[in-house]
């Protein structure tokens, strides 16, 4: 019995020893496992990716490369990104191969596991971040709407549509000889985007990558715009819901505007400034507007990036810089509160048949469209649907501002700025006047502004859009 009590408690010994050691080792395996990951990834991005890719030493001309330098992937790639485009499951993003001077078309990366794309992206934030990439250096959570527009402009106007597609309007445009953008803002940590617009030769030097002229704002703006393509459910910033608008003074307002507006608007809002006289178009005035009538991102945007801005007159200036955040909304408080003039209401002058025609004709003296537009007609069939876009985008919709906020409602001149404005907009009721307008020259206007008038570019509107606002512009008219 002794004997069985011996054997009894040995066992008990033994089974309590086993427990405490597969404990132990569970705990080591599970952290071989981990190390093993880290090293399985070292193995794989040293036996297999190093022999395209460099993970070492100074950027080098894509001349001399395979495949995209990855020394600072940690810093460029965004991990979710990252792993689907190792696990094969993204597009190329070189539509002509990543050596355009060989290849001819795009190159299928090599795919691997979900796993071994997990450790790699793990390997890569861990071992390969760029110091000089700061972060934080740039904040899209007060990215506004104008803001991406004004990258727009950028991206067009510095030619980087020449060599990268991106998404506008609806289509992909652009060159296909570089990285395409279409998808940038999933790909790219926002930093290092914006470090490397800084300067893009650091790290693709003497690759036919392009540095632009562009000031510490104009590379927020399109470094914004890139950096939300692709993500279509960004939601932009918008300026008027700030604190600074919730503390707006009138009486500061006040203050501002007899420093700096009251030089062209006048001390009163008449538009008679000591710089009128000399201005085409005359300053609007401001005490025949109903400002608490106008959308706020309208007024926001004319004020806090000037005139330019929604294609009214460059000697509007942006005032941003000059009264910061602060004074913007206090003299949007002040306008609001002192200038709350009705629009004024055209006589209408009945035409034979009875049908209105308003204040009819009008003189103007409105450049004319270069001849291949005035010989233009509307592409687009004068449908129910086309009707009502037009519509939709003169009441409602247009950007910079609806078309009805001057031309008024009933597409007379007699909207909310409408009596502000020197000369008064068109009068598109006036059937006998708009009878010699052309569709081109329609078309050519809209998209491009009126110099000398209050009408701005509506360069934003895809052609379509246009087609459609001179579709429902010709219905004012019958």
């Amino acid at each position: 019995m002794r004997g069985q009590g011996r054997k009894a408690s040995l066992v008990k010994k033994l089974i309590v020893g086993s427990a405490i050691l597969l404990v132990i080792l569970a705990g080591t395996l599970s952290a071989n496992l981990l190390a093993g990951d880290d090293q399985r990834a070292e193995r794989m991005i040293k036996g297999t990716c190093a022999g395209c890719h460099k993970f070492t030493g100074e950027a080098e001309s894509r001349f001399n490369l395979k495949a995209p330098d990855l020394m600072w992937a940690g810093s460029k790639y965004k991990r979710d990104w990252l792993i689907r485009w190792l696990t094969g499951k993204e597009k190329p993003i070189y539509v002509k191969g990543y050596r355009w001077d060989l290849a001819r078309g795009p190159t299928q990366h090599m795919a691997v596991s979900e796993e071994a794309g997990k450790a790699i992206a793990d390997y890569f934030e861990k071992h390969y971040q760029d110091p000089r990439v700061m972060v934080g250096a740039m904040d899209l959570s007060t990215f506004t709407a104008k803001e991406a527009e004004f990258g727009r402009q950028i991206y067009m106007e510095h030619a980087c549509v020449g060599c990268h597609l991106v998404r506008d309007n609806g289509k992909i445009v652009g060159g296909p000889q570089s990285a395409s953008l279409v998808e940038a803002g999933k790909r790219y940590n926002l930093d290092w985007l914006y470090r490397f617009g800084v300067n893009p030769q650091d790290f693709t030097p003497h690759s036919g990558e392009f540095l632009a002229d562009a000031s510490t704002l104009g590379l927020r703006y399109i470094i914004g715009y890139v950096a939300i393509q692709g993500v279509d459910d960004f939601r932009f910033y918008e300026p008027w819901t700030s604190a600074e608008f919730q503390r707006a003074s009138v009486e500061r307002g006040s203050v501002l505007y007899k420093q700096y507006c009251s030089q062209c608007h006048g001390a009163a809002g008449m538009g008679d400034g000591p710089a009128a006289s000399g201005l085409v178009p005359k300053p609007a005035m401001h005490a025949k507007i109903a400002f608490d009538k106008l959308p706020m991102d309208y007024l926001y945007n004319v004020i806090n990036h000037g005139g330019r801005s929604v294609g009214k007159s460059p000697t509007m200036p942006y005032w941003n810089l000059t009264i910061g955040q602060q004074g913007v909304a206090d003299v949007i408080a002040y306008l609001k509160t002192t200038f709350k003039a009705a629009p004024q209401v055209a006589q209408a002058t009945p035409s034979a048949d009875g049908k209105p025609l308003g204040v009819c004709p009008q003189p103007r003296k409105t450049a004319k469209a270069p001849g291949e537009y005035r010989k233009m007609t509307n592409p687009l069939p004068s449908s129910t649907s086309h009707l009502k876009a037009g519509e939709t985008l003169f009441q409602q919709s247009a950007k910079p501002l609806a078309c009805a906020q001057c031309h008024g409602p009933q597409g007379d001149g007699n909207g909310v700025l409408g009596a502000a404005l020197v000369p008064p907009p068109r009068n598109f009721t006036c059937g006998s006047m708009m009878d010699d307008i052309s569709d081109g020259q329609l078309y050519w206007i809209i998209k491009n502004g009126s110099m000398g008038t209050g009408m701005m570019a509506f360069s934003g509107l895809s052609d379509d859009e246009a087609w459609q606002l001179v579709h429902y512009i010709r219905s004012l008219a019958r």
